[in-house]
């Protein structure tokens, strides 16, 4: 199994948003002992773990979201064939802190999605959302997420991270359907 999360790279977006993709798959790495580094030929920080006795690859890009899929087919192809992928990403059409499983289909937007896409030429892969919710009035879906929420929101989504993180070692464990069941009902 492959489980990438999305974000964009640098301090500078840290905690924002657009990263808690990238924040599950820390989370993991902890969980699991290992450590996100910089691998050659690949244009992401990766580890392998162990989880319930399965061997998985974790891996964050290192590149810029809208270019997420640079990464991911080489982490794909390292992953070998029939590798499951699992996309961990942000999404505004959930509510904050909602974590959904999803088995390919659209993209609704997301510019790291539509890059994964054409760079693999499907969308069947694994998703696991993690709601961040809309931007308030009239603020661009850009802006909205690249900033950093308020302490309550903050706390909200560290929540999500970790219930993503749970989901995800669920469908390591007893699969993408047992993962949908169990995450998709919660509110």
């Amino acid at each position: 199994m492959l489980v990438v999360g999305l974000g964009n790279p640098g301090v500078e977006f840290a905690n924002t948003r657009h990263n808690v993709g990238a924040d599950v798959v820390a989370e993991l790495a902890v969980r699991h002992g290992g450590r996100l580094k910089a691998e050659k030929g690949l244009f992401a920080t990766a580890c392998e773990v162990r989880i319930n006795d399965r061997r998985v690859l974790l891996a964050v890009p290192v590149t810029f979201m809208n270019d997420s899929g640079q990464a991911v087919a080489p982490l794909v192809r390292r992953a070998g064939d029939g590798a499951l992928l699992v996309v961990v990403h942000d999404e505004l059409d959930l509510p904050p802190g909602r974590i959904k499983i999803k088995s390919g289909g659209g993209n609704a937007g997301h510019n790291g999605l539509k890059s994964i896409d054409s760079h693999l030429h499907t969308n069947q892969y694994e998703r696991v959302r993690i709601g961040i919710g809309k931007p308030p009035g009239r603020q661009s879906g850009a802006d909205f997420v690249l900033k950093r929420p308020g302490a309550a929101e903050r706390a909200v989504l560290a929540e999500a991270i970790n219930t993503a993180a749970d989901a995800v070692e669920v469908m390591v464990e007893q699969g993408v359907d047992a993962s949908m069941g169990r995450f998709n009902g919660a509110p």
